[in-house]
């Protein structure tokens, strides 16, 4: 009863609040704008904030999200935003995207130390910003002014820096006729502090500094350390322990170093010929110098600004990648010493430095620890010469880059490659810029010496660059190609799902051609393929018709043309541009089906905005789409599920393509650990998907369903788990761990591409994924997928069917025997004489010793039999017509008769070990 009265009067409680908050409007301001804390407790939404502008993200994300909120700053492309001008708790601030344009020009502290403490209003998106609340993609900005204006903030020339002996402190504020109070140890400053009057002699110390004017709030107080120079800087003071230079925005003069790497006329890497003893710190620094005309081996001396640079990378970079510490040498100088130097001795990774094997990052940038996190030990060698011994290819080379690990670092798949688990994103993997992209290495191959480059960052990695001509020989390793284990078999269903990569009726011959050697050769006619990314007729032109018809039927006679099934597509072409991929190419799933095993159930095939749903044991369209309307399927591609009927038995499949991983973090990024806002919306899909599986299976409970897929996600993923639930089983779990991949990206081996099938089918369902593509490059490949394959009977083993029971025909004398029965099981005794011989319509199963003199007629009435002679000696075989796809344990047939239109080739005739049987070997 206490329990019933609390709870009536926490109801009462939220009803009065509710009618107040009708009455009394939120804390926001009149013209809409938000506070920064309603901000940070709604961060979803498009919104006016409001607040002051207190400083900037310098590190990390998460819970070890750094701010900076005193001059001088580094960073320009975000700002902090608080409800007070002095906020230093990090819950009450909310981080602000600045992407390149006039709102980053006005607004970043970098140029404008000025901005801090101002208050401004800023519209944009509410959304995770390193990985917090935080405002994105900002389209507008105003100023507002205050009551009482501020004090500009006070300055320091030179900046915060190591400064050589005798220099002197300048303070100033832009306001006029302010006065400035300041400290030189640390401690806040008062009116009561030291008055600025001439310049402060540099020494070890931090000043701490002020201004006010009458009538006016006064400034934010500026924080400025400094140290005082005792020698020449080194390239490993200048780097520091850490991702981020100790010297970033401070100038330095007479660096020395051996110029190690010239990528081009204005860069240049150089190393320190005096290194200390710190493997924290590196040797190596990048250097920047318009027409520098130095060369390997040059000494150099350096004077310029030491800067954290963004390196090449993709639009996003600024706010994903990792900064290179760099001297800026434009307005500085390079002076050529000497010429002729020796190249210092280049770091063997694995030998003269254990590589971190397990972890990238595990504490977000808190620590410095290269011995156990991966991105820790690549920056402690940035700008370095390393080798790496006889490299392994663990994937193939694109757009220049090369995965490898050293020879003395093992490789966990078939391949040679390194599989990606849930545990592991492999901090081994090193990438090679050969900067070559017609440089052919697959996964596998080695190189037949070590490779010797400078490690740099590119793209959210880090690369050693190469030159390609001094690279070793390549030596090519014995991958190939595969061909599915899965033998087909009359009464088993063989289903497979391959993501074409934007084929269409414009894509190359040689395209067309590989996809089709794969469906015929390597996957052996799949009665079933689900496919993805099936381009319309016109490709990428934006022409705003969708039909992938003559797309598919071109895909259909090249496989005919190499003897395979005649193939039956089946789609719902989706709205123009709709669905994602690539504009006006309007990507999709289909199905496409052999009609001489495999039937169509009966139903009226969907549109693209129709929702397909299961009723009385059929789904209402044939093919449908899931709901494809749901708002998750913007820009994405929608399931389509079809059901088939084989062998008296009904399937239903469901075809998918969920939305790629554009706009993850990079796993060497400067967010750690990366963020993944893609697999939220491929979450959302798959309970959609799992929804309707489940609605099937509650109508249905015998039901067969086979879910299939480019999942663009992982077998131990939120997604897959979701889709998977309780009511399914995905088979490519059931494929060997060091075989378990279909995509390798950065020399990662992936499992993205997944068939699920419902439980009951598990025990007599096997799987395989067959490697064609993944290992290869492009140009030797039809695909960036490999196809994953499964075999079933639609039914479990634990639904035994009873032993099929054999005819025998025992001292029987006949003229002719025709057996009608569809899976006819005969056994045929010695003292038998059937003169005209035995002619069989359809599948069939024969034994015994009366074939020694008995003939055997095969002339089935409909496309696909198989028969079985276990062995037995036959004294003749007459193949009647075409329709005949397998004879079984015919070693010892005497006599073969093969009639006119029948194509040997197309047959398949086996021992009864299941070795095949030459078609010369069975010629009349």
């Amino acid at each position: 009863m206490k329990s019933k009265r609390w709870k009536t009067a926490v109801l009462i409680a939220w009803l009065f609040a509710l009618a107040l908050s009708l009455l009394t409007p939120a804390v926001s301001r009149a013209d809409g704008a938000v506070t920064v804390a309603e901000a940070i407790a709604r961060n979803s939404g498009t919104a006016t904030v409001e607040g002051y502008i207190v400083g900037v993200v310098q590190s990390g994300s998460g819970a070890s999200v750094t701010y900076s909120l005193s001059a001088p700053f580094t960073v320009e492309t975000n700002i902090a935003l608080a409800d007070r001008p002095n906020e230093t708790d990090r819950n009450k601030i909310l981080p602000v995207q600045l992407p390149p344009g006039a709102i980053r020009e006005a607004l970043n502290l970098k140029a404008h130390p000025e901005n801090v403490g101002k208050k401004v209003r800023i519209t944009g998106s509410l959304a995770a910003y390193f990985a917090v609340p935080g405002l994105k993609a900002p389209t507008a900005y105003s100023w507002v002014e205050s009551a009482t204006s501020r004090v500009e903030p006070v300055t320091a020339a030179p900046g915060p820096e190591a400064v050589p002996e005798g220099t002197f402190i300048r303070l100033v504020t832009a306001t006029e006729g302010a006065t400035i109070y300041y400290t030189v140890d640390g401690s806040e400053p008062t009116t009561s502090s030291f008055v600025y009057r001439e310049p402060i002699p540099a020494e070890a110390m931090t000043i701490k500094a002020f201004a006010v004017k009458e009538g006016m709030e006064p400034s934010v107080v500026s924080v400025f350390t400094y140290s005082v120079l005792t020698q020449a800087v080194r390239i490993h003071d200048i780097q520091g322990v850490g991702h981020r230079s100790p010297w970033d925005g401070k100038q330095v003069t007479g660096v020395e170093g051996i110029v190690t790497y010239v990528p081009d006329a204005n860069h240049l890497y150089m190393q320190d010929p005096k290194p200390d003893n710190d493997e924290r710190t590196s040797e190596g620094i990048f250097v920047y110098k318009p027409s520098h005309g130095a060369k390997p081996g040059d000494m150099v001396l350096i004077d310029g600004a030491v800067t954290e640079w963004l390196m090449e990378g993709y639009a996003e970079k600024a706010d994903t990648d990792l900064t290179v510490t760099e001297i800026d040498a434009s307005k500085g100088s390079l002076r050529i010493v000497q010429s002729g130097q020796p190249l210092p001795a280049p770091v063997v990774i694995g030998r003269d430095r254990a590589l971190p094997t397990e972890v990238i990052d595990n504490d977000g940038f808190s620590e410095f620890d290269p011995n156990e996190d991966g991105i820790d030990f690549f920056e402690s060698l940035e700008g370095m010469l390393v080798q790496i011994e006889e490299p392994k290819v663990i994937g193939p080379q694109k757009y220049g880059q090369i995965p490898v690990v050293p020879q003395s670092i093992p490789v966990d798949t078939r391949a040679g490659g390194l599989r990606l688990s849930e545990n592991d994103a492999n901090p081994e993997r090193i990438l090679l810029y050969v900067q070559d992209r017609t440089f052919v290495a697959k996964t596998g191959d080695s190189f037949a010496g070590p490779v010797t480059g400078v490690m740099s960052y590119r793209y959210g990695n880090y690369n050693v660059l190469v030159d390609h001509e001094r690279l070793p020989r390549l030596l090519e390793g014995a991958v190939s190609p595969e061909t599915t284990d899965i033998v087909p078999d009359p009464d088993q269903l063989t289903i497979a799902s391959y993501n074409i990569e934007n084929f269409s009726a414009r894509s190359s011959d040689e395209k067309a051609n590989q996809l089709a050697d794969d469906l015929v050769y390597r996957l052996k006619s799949p009665d079933i393929i689900g496919l993805m990314e099936v381009q319309d007729n016109d490709g990428e032109t934006d022409s705003g018709a969708t039909n992938a018809d003559q797309t598919m039927a071109r895909l259909i006679q090249k496989v005919k043309e190499r003897g395979g099934p005649d193939y039956v597509y089946i789609d719902v072409a989706p709205q123009n541009n709709q669905d994602g991929g690539a504009p006006g190419g309007n990507i999709r799933v289909g199905f496409l089906y052999n009609r001489d095993r495999v039937s169509l159930a009966d139903g009226r095939q969907g549109a693209a905005t129709e929702a397909v749903a299961f009723t009385d044991g059929r789904l209402t369209l044939n093919p449908g789409r899931i709901d494809p309307n749901n708002p998750v399927f913007q820009e994405t591609r929608k399931p389509l599920a079809a059901q088939f009927e084989f062998r008296g038995q009904t399937v239903i499949i469901i075809a998918n393509h969920f939305n790629s991983k554009n706009g993850d973090a990079p796993l060497f990024g400067k967010i750690q650990p990366p963020v993944r806002p893609s697999e939220a919306k491929r979450v959302q899909i798959a309970e959609v998907v799992h929804r309707f599986v489940q609605d099937v299976l509650e109508k249905q409970p015998n039901a067969n369903v086979v879910v299939l897929g480019d999942l663009n996600d992982f077998e131990f993923s939120a997604a897959v788990k979701t889709l998977k639930g309780s009511e399914l089983v995905n088979m490519m779990e059931s494929v060997p761990a060091d075989d378990r991949y279909s995509y390798i990206y950065e020399g990662n081996s992936q499992l993205l591409d997944h068939i699920l099938v419902s439980k009951r089918l598990a025990s007599s369902t096997k799987a395989d994924i067959v490697h064609i593509n993944a290992p290869f490059m492009e140009g030797k490949r039809a695909s960036d997928h490999d196809p994953v394959l499964i075999q079933t009977s639609l039914s479990s083993k634990e639904e035994t069917t009873p032993q099929q029971p054999w005819t025998h025909l025992a001292n029987v004398s006949l003229n002719r025997l025709v057996v009608q029965t569809v899976h006819a099981f005969l056994s045929v005794e010695g003292m038998s004489s059937i003169r005209d011989g035995i002619w069989l319509q359809h599948n069939a199963v024969l034994r015994g010793e009366g074939l020694r003199h008995t003939k055997v007629v095969i002339c089935p009435v409909a496309p696909g039999a198989v028969v079985d002679f276990q062995g037995a000696v036959v004294k003749e075989v007459v193949i009647a017509n075409r329709h005949v796809k397998e004879i079984r344990g015919a070693e010892y047939v005497q006599t073969w008769n093969i009639a006119d239109g029948v194509d040997l080739s197309m047959i398949v005739i086996k021992r009864p070990n299941g070795e095949p049987i030459h078609p010369t070997t069975v010629r009349p």
